[in-house]
């Protein structure tokens, strides 16, 4: 099976291989060979996790064949009329970015979103508030400050699309309760976006509602995976 793959290089020191069909499916490097290496097997635990927790799996073929369709070099904005902006990373919009998705392909991606809020509660809701909130050296934020981020995250996302989601909510303080209200907002917009050409241009990135979702879908697990990390650490 044919994988079309994209790599976007120089994100926060790092790039990464992103499976375009897939979202939640991506490999990281310290530079586009590595990342593209490492792809293999992060299809691969993307497959068995489909697999084990779909009703229904979507990945049902075990030979893929890779394909790069393209590449992209992030770099800051610069904007003397938006100064607010400058300094901000222009993140790669890529040429399937334009196609509206479809309502199996939000489907999906909001499963796969499932699964890893599923993995993120299970992960953090028997931390006791001392360890949440404790101050890590070298690190931006709190355990209880990337739960937060993750959550304001998903507004960022949609305020990508510039059609008012979320603007005028007021959120939750409680942490968890946050996660929920922002995750609810995500899913009811992303359904609503079943078809629709959408592209807006935000702090010199283009963004669609397909790039929303797969970085939605990547972010999640990010931190998730940086959470684990600081557990195991400290």
């Amino acid at each position: 099976m044919r994988i079309e793959v994209a790599v976007e290089n120089n994100y926060e020191n790092k790039s990464i291989a992103w499976a375009l069909d897939y979202p939640g499916c991506f490999a990281y490097g310290s530079d586009d060979a590595v990342a593209l290496v490492n792809f293999p097997t992060a299809f691969i635990g993307y497959k068995e996790r489909v697999q084990a927790r779909a009703e229904k799996s979507w990945v049902n073929f075990n030979d893929i064949d890779i394909h790069v369709a393209e590449t992209f070099d992030c770099h800051p904005f610069v904007d003397p009329g938006l100064p607010s902006a400058t300094g901000k990373t222009v993140t790669a919009f890529w040429q399937t970015d334009w196609k509206p998705l479809s309502k199996t392909e939000i489907e999906q991606g909001l499963e796969w979103l499932k699964w890893s809020r599923e993995d993120l509660v299970a992960l953090t809701r028997s931390i006791p508030d001392k360890k949440l909130d404790r101050e890590i050296p070298g690190e931006k934020w709190s355990i209880r400050g990337i739960l937060n981020h993750i959550a304001d995250s998903e507004i960022y996302f949609m305020d990508r699309l510039n059609i008012g989601a979320g603007h005028s909510t007021t959120l939750p303080i409680d942490t968890n309760l946050k996660l929920s209200a922002t995750r609810n907002l995500f899913e009811t917009t992303m359904h609503s976006l079943v078809g629709k050409h959408l592209v807006n241009g935000k702090d010199g990135s283009f963004w669609s509602p397909r790039k929303v979702l797969r970085r939605a879908a990547w972010h999640e697990v990010d931190h998730i995976n940086h959470i684990l990390r600081l557990l195991n650490e400290n």
